[in-house]
């Protein structure tokens, strides 16, 4: 253990290490918007492939890959590692253009950098005309900020559940790009179950992320492995029944990405009727893995997903 006053100092200097973090981290995103988005993402992407397999996410993302390909030879696992690397990059620099990044004109969609499938417009149309709230899941796959902006710009009343970073001054820069066109905002905490079934009481559409390990999670296999997922979905559909969706962004050649909205998605009952909750959770694990195994370099493989 660190001496009481070597302790002291830390305690002391932190407020003005992460005010100095807050500030480059607005410094950085106000930089990047001056320049032009693609470019920037080649150019982010092109420093983490050659930075992220120095890293100890490296070694992590390795680790699961060989864990949940066995089949894939060392050098198809390197090759994945490489995409990976490259996405992050890539989602990295267009997290600061999010306010304009979404442009999409049904008229004239070989005009837009957004592809969505006509079954996913149909599914969006009745989401939006049908008079219920509706839960809907993402995972940290291809750019996983996009989900968000697909519901409101499909004309949906959203409320997304979203991690703050844990320093004020980069929260409040990154807040500010995040509610231009993301709907509701509601911060993970104590309360944000409580703010979500509001949400969803309210009629709107309440979104979430669902791929990471979740210390007080409900017990899934994801790859064949035992792994834990946050059972917040499944909890509030037992309080509020609707309908179930995923949507996932995914990352196309010529810096272009689709946009695909799941069918609807039973949940799983226990013998009495009422949610299942395990067993929800792991209906949705399954679609999130048939997901990464189509895409497996766009998945975020570099953190702990099994323990």
């Amino acid at each position: 253990m660190p001496p009481r006053w070597l302790l002291r100092v830390r305690k002391t200097l932190k407020p003005v290490g992460d005010a100095l973090i807050g500030a480059l981290t607005i410094a950085l995103l106000r930089f990047t918007r001056l320049f032009d988005p693609i470019r920037t993402a080649n150019l982010f992407a092109w420093i983490t492939r050659r930075i992220g397999p120095l890293l100890r996410e490296n070694r992590i993302g390795r680790a699961n890959l060989a864990a949940a390909f066995p089949e894939k030879s060392p050098q198809e696992i390197d090759t994945i590692l490489t995409g990976v690397w490259d996405n992050l990059g890539r989602v990295a620099a267009e997290f600061a253009h999010l306010d304009h990044i979404w442009a999409y004109d049904r008229a004239h969609p070989e005009q837009s950098r957004i592809e969505i499938p006509e079954r996913t417009h149909e599914l969006f149309a009745k989401l939006r005309t049908d008079g219920k709230p509706a839960l809907i899941f993402a995972s940290h796959l291809g750019n996983w900020e996009l989900p968000a902006l697909a519901a409101t710009a499909h004309g949906l009343d959203a409320a997304v559940l979203f991690r703050r970073p844990n320093i004020a001054a980069a929260d409040h820069a990154i807040h500010e790009l995040r509610a231009v066109k993301m709907g509701q905002l509601i911060a993970a905490g104590p309360d944000a179950p409580f703010r979500l079934a509001q949400a969803l009481q309210q009629g709107l559409h309440v979104a979430m992320l669902v791929d990471q390990w979740f210390t007080r999670g409900v017990e899934v296999t994801f790859f064949g492995r035992k792994t834990t997922a946050n059972p917040t979905l499944a909890r509030l559909l037992r309080q509020i029944e609707c309908p179930i969706h995923g949507v996932r962004i995914v990352r196309l050649p010529n810096h272009r990405f689709r946009a695909e909205l799941s069918e609807e998605i039973p949940p799983v009952r226990d013998a009495s009727g009422a949610i299942d909750v395990q067993g929800t959770m792991q209906a949705i694990t399954t679609v999130v893995e048939g997901w990464v195994r189509e895409h497996p370099e766009q998945w975020l493989w570099l953190h702990r997903r099994w323990r």
